[in-house]
């Protein structure tokens, strides 16, 4: 179910689905009963009854916890205004093939304090990695106030990042420019990492704003790596939820 466009998202379970052998249904905003006012509930205890999972990428977060409350198959957050899960996964399936391993890794975030950045501090506590964020104060999560980009990146086996201007935000947009302009990806600040350290960014980038051209084509870019592992990391987390439980 997608009521927000999505590239990486869409074809990435859409393609798992199949090559797991599934019949991907893919349901765009206005399609369902929804757009007019039918209860999340409702939708829960049919689609129940007619398929074998349930994904959405929607905004509310209350629509997702809503559709898992009443559904008797598996929910999926594939994006909602206050996390990104699926992309978290993919994020620690590359830095476990960069790396190794996960435990006692750092990563930085760098930039807006978002759903993206509440995702990967909730994934590093659970898999051991360190997450330091690094946010202007009038963009910083409650949980993760920031501290300066210098600081953030000091032992850093990764810098990551994620657009200034996300979806809803066009409104705000040159403020945000303003407050995050100090909190670009440049090859200044990724010197001040480890001499191994990536940089990763969860895409759609907008090279010379969040991350620099060089940055995100350069040879120390993970960020191809990353949307990859969106592909594989989803159809694991599916085989778990449909045949390992």
């Amino acid at each position: 179910m997608f009521d927000k466009p999505s590239t990486r998202t869409r074809v990435s379970f859409e393609t798992g689905v199949y090559e797991l052998g599934g019949h991907p249904l893919i349901l765009r905003q206005g399609e369902l009963q929804m757009a007019r006012g039918e209860s999340p509930r409702d939708v829960a205890l049919v689609l129940s009854r007619m398929v074998h999972a349930i994904g959405i990428r929607t905004g509310p977060h209350e629509t997702v916890t809503e559709l898992a409350e009443h559904s008797s198959v598996p929910v999926i957050n594939m994006l909602t205004q206050e996390h990104h899960p699926c992309q978290a996964l993919a994020d620690l399936m590359t830095l476990l093939e960069r790396f190794g391993t996960l435990e006692g890794l750092k990563l930085a975030y760098v930039g807006d304090g978002n759903n993206m950045t509440r995702s990967l501090l909730l994934a590093g506590r659970l898999a051991g990695v360190e997450v330091a964020v690094a946010s202007p104060p009038e963009l910083s999560l409650p949980e993760a106030p920031g501290v300066e980009p210098a600081e953030a990146v000091q032992g850093a086996h990764a810098i990551y990042t994620d657009v200034w201007v996300s979806m809803g935000d066009e409104a705000d947009a040159d403020r945000r420019r303003e407050l995050l302009a100090p909190y670009r990806i440049d090859a200044d600040l990724l010197a001040q990492a480890r001499d191994d350290a990536v940089v990763l960014h969860c895409l759609p980038a907008h090279p010379g704003e969040e991350i620099t051209e060089d940055m995100l084509y350069g040879e120390r870019s993970a960020v191809w790596d990353q949307a990859e592992n969106r592909l594989h990391a989803q159809k694991a987390l599916l085989e778990h939820l449909l045949f390992s439980t």
